[in-house]
């Protein structure tokens, strides 16, 4: 059996993104759509989701670019002077790891992400973070020990299959993801989530255009396969100058995509139906 979770990430972030995830939803094949709880239109989000309620919603833990859900001076070791997040850097990595006080930062914030989620009355369909950062080990066991106090059972890891990639386009760049996400994959599953087989959308990041969608569905594998793109109907303050984010919209609107699920007997799913 072949399923596919296609799920949009950033939802809440601007309203260009939001009003994507909707359309592609309604219109499209989009199954799930992971919510920044700190977005700028988070609110516009939740209501979108909630005349909506076929959309899977997961939570988008946000730990770089958008900000935190707690004051500043109550996480001072993962936020710069602006009060901006700062785990990306080198320091604050090395610090979750040897340092306690800065775990317990990070689970605080953590934490305070789930509730606003909680908050919004939402059923929680999944958990993943912008820009996979809970590959770190330490954000890692985090994320499942705090999302397991509340309600967490589906997650994501990054574990993409670039052989399958490569039936129709060959992914360039170094896959130094891979083993992190596999590690996560596997950590995740012993502590009771369901995580899927595979994931796509991380050679092409914000460049899954229509032909790589339907070549990643043309040779999607057996088993339980999420497909993450970043859909907007236009560029935003928050945006990466490089990313496609209207061909990837027009990517899950494409006619011929649901053709190819229709003909491969795809079965297209939330992370709840699993």
């Amino acid at each position: 059996m072949k399923i596919a979770i296609v799920t949009a990430d950033d939802f809440g972030v601007s309203v260009e993104v939001n009003a994507a995830v909707e359309q592609a939803h309604r219109e499209g094949i989009l199954t799930v759509t992971s919510l920044m709880v700190t977005g700028a239109a988070a609110m516009d989000a939740v209501v979108r989701a909630q005349r909506t309620p076929t959309l899977g919603v997961g939570l988008h833990v946000a730990l770089a670019e958008t900000p935190p859900a707690l004051p500043p001076e109550q996480i001072p070791d993962l936020v710069d002077d602006a009060g901006q997040f700062r785990i990306e850097t080198l320091p604050v990595a090395l610090a979750l790891v040897g340092k306690a006080s800065v775990r317990r930062q990070l689970e605080a914030e953590i934490d305070a992400q789930f509730a606003l989620f909680e908050a919004t009355g939402l059923p929680l369909d999944h958990v993943n973070s912008h820009k996979h950062m809970h590959l770190h080990p330490v954000i890692a066991a985090t994320l499942l020990k705090v999302g397991k106090r509340h309600g967490m059972t589906k997650v994501r890891a990054p574990v993409e299959p670039r052989d399958v990639l490569a039936q129709f386009e060959k992914a360039t760049g170094l896959h130094i993801a891979k083993p992190f996400a596999q590690r996560v994959q596997g950590q995740m599953r012993r502590g009771g989530m369901k995580v899927p087989d595979h994931t796509f959308g991380l050679a092409w990041s914000g460049a899954m255009h229509t032909e790589r969608l339907r070549g990643v569905l043309r040779h999607l594998p057996e088993g339980v396969s999420e497909i993450y793109l970043h859909p907007a109907t236009a560029h935003y303050p928050l945006s990466a100058p490089t990313y496609q984010y209207e061909a990837e919209l027009a990517a899950l609107l494409d006619p011929v995509a649901r053709d190819i699920v229709s003909d491969n007997h795809i079965t297209l799913a939330r992370f709840a139906d699993l």
